[in-house]
């Protein structure tokens, strides 16, 4: 049987995978409904469309390490059945409200499942850890990835087509049944193999302060968090920039945007299969290396570049080789990390990304008036390139732990 096969009869895989299609229709259609359905209650008001993502991410710096800490105390599999349940609840809820003409109950439906979800996302780390064999775990971020990238290409038209059709109610009914029947494939997850868990002794406030020990204390995870914050920096700044790309260097309408975001999507698509089917070939380190290099000169190139074709390509280029910086990112830290302090990892390791692309989304239009588009991509670039300086040591110390030099946990405060 080829790696492949028998990554795909893996009952667990083939659970998630389905709870993850699920999940994905759901959270695309609130996206979207709920974007259109705010531009169109408050005649395209701004800040009313910011709050939008001010209740998307906001969660992620406020729960994600709370998030993780209570993941590594909780029975993973019920806190994931337990997270969806309780989305579908506040949907069919907010759903409710809506009903009664209380339009701005609609901010509290996407809150409450992004709080939920930094529950949830932990959580399916451990079981990836408990469930996957460790030699198959790039394999498995790979296709997440794939998924993702499917639905960042399907899930603006899905959303989209829902809400112009059917309306509001019925797209956040669907959000919630989406969330209930995730809920309900969960339950097909195979028990935790640890069979009885400990009750912990230790307070939460103690465990957070032993997982940020624990961080600082693995060098492996470090420089993670320097490969996260140094690509959350770059791409804060692309992305606000993307449309003056084509309205500035390439001179062209705005609506030729839709171009370039489909190649990268379509890209990024292929990158994350080929990954999945390179797994075994290629290590998680080299694979981060390998893709901040590439994205690093592409990003050079799309900053200076005043030919269509030309961007286009280097376009290309970014969205096939981003996937290798994500998943080499991810399988390294479920590979050396304890299980037992995974989720706090991923609860310090994530806000960092999302903290860094903030700051630099913040600064991105400053950056274009103060000094060129061209200059701003080119920091961008020069960000990516330090990540993959910070990433070089890992060949060293992947050698020690591939020699079963595993690091000592850090033993808990007195």
């Amino acid at each position: 049987m080829s790696e492949t096969a028998s990554f795909f009869r893996n009952r667990f895989v083939q659970v998630i995978v389905l709870s993850g299609l699920f999940l994905q229709v759901g959270i695309w259609v609130r996206n979207f409904s709920v974007l259109l359905y705010v531009m169109e209650q408050t005649n395209e008001d701004p800040f009313a469309v910011s709050m939008i993502s001010v209740a998307e991410f906001a969660p992620i710096f406020l729960f994600s390490f709370i998030g993780g800490a209570f993941a590594d105390r909780w029975r993973p599999k019920r806190t994931m059945i337990w997270s969806d349940f309780l989305s579908a609840l506040s949907v069919f809820a907010v759903l409710g409200t809506l009903m009664t003409g209380h339009w701005q109950a609609i901010f509290f439906a996407t809150l409450v499942s992004a709080i939920l979800s930094q529950f949830s996302q932990p959580s399916m780390l451990k079981l990836f850890k408990q469930h996957v064999p460790e030699h198959q775990m790039q394999m498995g971020m790979a296709m997440f990835q794939t998924m993702m990238s499917i639905f960042m290409i399907i899930g603006p038209f899905l959303g989209t087509v829902v809400f112009q059709n059917f309306g509001i109610n019925v797209s956040i009914a669907i959000m919630g049944i989406a969330f209930l029947i995730s809920a309900a494939v969960l339950t097909l997850i195979p028990a935790d193999k640890k069979e009885k868990v400990e009750k912990s002794e230790t307070t939460i406030f103690t465990e957070m302060k032993e997982g940020f020990r624990y961080v600082l204390a693995k060098p492996v995870l470090k420089i993670l968090g320097g490969n996260f914050a140094a690509a959350g920096l770059a791409l804060g700044i692309i992305q606000p920039l993307t449309i003056f790309l084509v309205t500035e260097n390439l001179g062209l309408p705005k609506e030729n945007v839709q171009w370039l975001m489909m190649t990268y999507g379509a890209a990024m698509l292929l990158g994350g299969g080929l990954v999945m089917g390179l797994s075994k070939k290629v290590p998680p380190n080299a694979l981060l290396v390998i893709g901040m290099a590439a994205v690093t000169i592409s990003t050079a190139v799309i900053g200076w570049s005043t030919d269509f074709t030309l961007t286009l390509v280097a376009e290309f280029f970014a969205g096939l080789f981003l996937p290798c910086i994500q998943i080499g990112i991810n399988t390294i830290m479920l590979k050396t990390t304890d299980e037992a302090f995974l989720g706090r990892a991923n609860g310090i390791l994530n806000p960092l990304f999302m903290g860094m692309m903030v700051v630099t989304m913040s600064l991105a239009g400053w950056l274009k008036a103060s000094f060129s588009l061209t200059t701003a991509y080119e920091i961008a670039a020069a960000l990516f390139f330090l990540g993959m300086l910070l990433a070089l040591p890992l060949f060293k110390l992947d050698l020690k732990l591939s020699d079963g030099q595993q690091e000592t946990p850090v033993p808990a405060e007195k």
